[in-house]
């Protein structure tokens, strides 16, 4: 009998939610591989083994989702009658990052390409390979995102409307939005066209150290951050700072994400994430205080950005904020960390990284 409890295949394990998945699921008793284009970047991978290699390539993703047994490895020859399939599959791949990358409408076109070609991949190859092997027992879980909700409501700043049935009629406020909107359906019409256990969630704005913190990709949290750790007399917001989000602790983003993988009732989409909303302004102002300095906040916005950046102040929808009543009720369970106490660990390590 096998040492470990079950398997799982983690796509986009260099990146920071896949990285953080590994280690919960390695902490589990769970047999992982980790698949992406690089390793985590800012520590070692624990998976028991780690893939480099590009899920747009058809071929390369139908021997990931292969597993060979705990002794035989992804490069290993075994023969094809010894596959079998994972327990757990956690796609987390994409082609994306902060309001610096996704809203300059630069990266439309790769966004959309990228994403949806390893979404379409993975899907059509679990189906083939649960048609070849006459079974079913994989589970699969698709990270959406809440940006796929309407901008039209999310234009008030203070009560802006993100329950998940508010999807309809779809107006994404960016290309990324829309296709998370797309790739969330494909996995549920796989579901429902060839019974494929598929798990769907829309995550607002996940956040912790050991995440990219610098270089346009980073999010808002991370953002704010290093910001204040660099600066000495103030730090730059972009926009006019009233514009709300909602931000989520890495781990009780995955805590939410395995408790909907393993039941079996309910499918999604859901919401994964905090109601704390707040201003843009006060998410800096908690990276003040944690960095104790005297810094003022410059918001910056309008011709005075364009003069400095060369483009329009990316800014995204005025308001977003997870609405958890759903999840609440089909699974039970809430988040309980607040912002301050989530963004006092991530300053730490960011401040670590810049400072040393």
């Amino acid at each position: 009998m096998s040492e470990y409890r079950k398997t799982a295949l983690v796509l986009g394990a260099g990146g920071f939610i896949g990285s953080h998945m590994v280690k919960r699921l390695r902490e589990e008793g769970y047999w992982v591989r980790g698949v992406d284009l690089k390793q985590p970047e800012f520590s070692s991978t624990v998976a028991h083994e780690f893939v480099t290699g590009d899920l747009r390539d058809v071929t390369f993703v139908r021997r990931c989702i292969a597993f060979k047994g705990y002794l035989g490895n992804f490069y290993a020859s075994v023969p094809q009658q010894y596959y079998k399939p994972f327990d757990e599959i956690y796609q987390f791949a994409a082609d994306m990052g902060g309001a610096g990358f996704v809203f300059t409408g630069e990266n439309d076109a790769d966004i959309m390409h990228n994403s949806v070609t390893i979404n379409l991949n993975v899907l059509e190859e679990q189906r083939k390979f649960n048609e070849s092997y006459k079974v079913n027992q994989t589970k699969i879980f698709y990270s959406g995102s809440a940006c796929m909700y309407p901008e039209h409501n999310q234009l008030d700043p203070e009560n802006p409307n993100c329950e998940e049935s508010s999807a309809y009629p779809a107006n994404p406020d960016s290309e990324y939005g829309w296709e998370k909107l797309f790739s969330e359906r494909l996995f549920l019409a796989f579901n429902r066209n060839y019974g494929l256990d598929a798990k769907v969630a829309r995550y607002h704005n996940i956040f912790g150290p050991q995440g990219t913190w610098d270089g346009g990709k980073e999010k808002a949290p991370a953002a704010m951050c290093r910001k204040a750790a660099e600066a000495d007399s103030e730090i730059e917001v972009w926009g006019d700072g009233a514009q709300t989000r909602s931000f989520m602790y890495i781990d009780e983003c995955l805590e939410a994400t395995i408790r909907l993988m393993r039941q079996n009732e309910f499918r999604g989409p859901v919401n994964i994430g905090s109601e704390e909303m707040v201003p843009i302004n006060e998410l800096a102002q908690i990276a003040i205080d944690l960095s104790g300095k005297d810094l003022k906040i410059n918001n910056l916005d309008g011709q005075d950005f364009i003069d400095k950046y060369g483009f329009p102040c990316p800014l995204g929808v005025r308001g977003r904020n997870s609405d958890n009543k759903l999840y609440k009720e089909k699974l039970g369970w809430e988040p309980s960390m607040t912002l301050r106490e989530g963004m006092a660990k991530t300053f730490e390590w960011i401040n670590e990284q810049v400072n040393g």
